[in-house]
């Protein structure tokens, strides 16, 4: 008996042999497939089989790339959010810039309208800021003696009146408001005709009908407009609205509560009405002409 050992290795058919038939079976496979297509069925189930192997492989760069995506967009949407928000605050400024615009036009409108329904000239003037004394009531506007203003000019808006100028610089001038407790406007009432004089509040911002007996006929929401008769104010420009009327027997007259019609806080166009020039004389310089004329005739008559 041959008692040696085992080869270590097997030999089989040689590599080249191997590899012939392995090409040649692989040949006729894809030639029985394509003609008879009997593998399709085998591997729809290969790969039925080998998906979840795939999406085993596939999840780590998966996983990867959705964190990525994650952080990109976070870092997109907080960019985005921030130039929204600027846009937003630029959308907003804009916005109230054309409403102050728009406002301001209206306003101008306005007063052209009440221009031409004016019987006086007017210039068209903007309150830059109010006056520096606490105390009183008044503003400073753009206009000065360079463009003919003139102290005791009277000063209205497209509602109403808002005061006297009382001083007058090359460029600009000063305006006493009406509600300044130093201002008095002679009105009447449009409902009756009746006259009185209209006095300044202070820094109440109000208005107030002094020395009205306690039975005039003024009652709430009574409107009061230029009486004319100190030749500063036209005729019929509203001044104020009666809001409140106290009434006590104890004294002999009312408290009458005014306010009025002009809103000096919320426009900034005036105009500047022009002075009546067809004054007539003062009382005191006619009594007087007529006082020297029978001194001359006296002189006269005994030369």
């Amino acid at each position: 008996m041959d008692y040696q050992p085992p080869p270590f290795f097997s030999r089989g058919p040689a590599p080249l042999v191997r590899l012939a038939f392995f090409v040649c079976l692989a040949v006729l496979l894809m030639v029985l497939d394509a003609r008879f297509r009997y593998a399709e069925s085998l591997r729809q189930v290969i790969a039925l089989l080998a998906y979840p192997l795939q999406r085993v492989a596939l999840a780590p760069g998966e996983l990867f790339g959705a964190t990525a995506g994650f952080f990109t967009t976070q870092v997109s949407l907080k960019q985005e959010n921030e130039q929204l928000k600027a846009k937003q605050l630029l959308a907003a400024n804009e916005l109230l810039t054309l409403e102050a615009l728009r406002s301001e036009n209206a306003q101008l409108r306005r007063l052209l309208q009440a221009r031409e329904r004016l019987p006086r000239e007017s210039t068209l003037a903007e309150i830059l800021y109010q006056g520096r004394d606490p105390f009183s009531r008044k503003v400073i506007i753009d206009k000065g003696r360079q463009q003919g203003i003139q102290p005791g000019q009277a000063v209205i808006d497209d509602i109403g009146v808002v005061g006297q100028v009382t001083r007058v610089y090359p460029l600009l001038s000063e305006v006493t408001l009406i509600t300044d407790k130093e201002q008095r406007t002679p009105v009447q009432v449009v409902r009756n005709g009746l006259r009185a004089i209209l006095y300044g509040g202070g820094d109440r911002g109000t208005l107030e009908l002094t020395y009205m007996a306690t039975n005039a006929d003024v009652l709430a929401d009574d409107v009061l407009v230029t009486s004319g008769i100190d030749g500063i104010y036209p005729p019929g420009l509203p001044v104020a609205k009666v809001s409140r009327i106290e009434q006590d027997a104890a004294y002999s007259f009312a408290k009458i509560t005014c306010v009025p019609t002009a809103g000096t806080d919320q426009n900034r166009q005036v105009l500047v009405l022009s002075q009546e020039m067809n004054l007539p004389a003062a009382p005191v310089e006619a009594e007087s002409v007529a006082g020297k004329l029978p001194k001359q005739k006296r002189v006269k008559k005994r030369e």
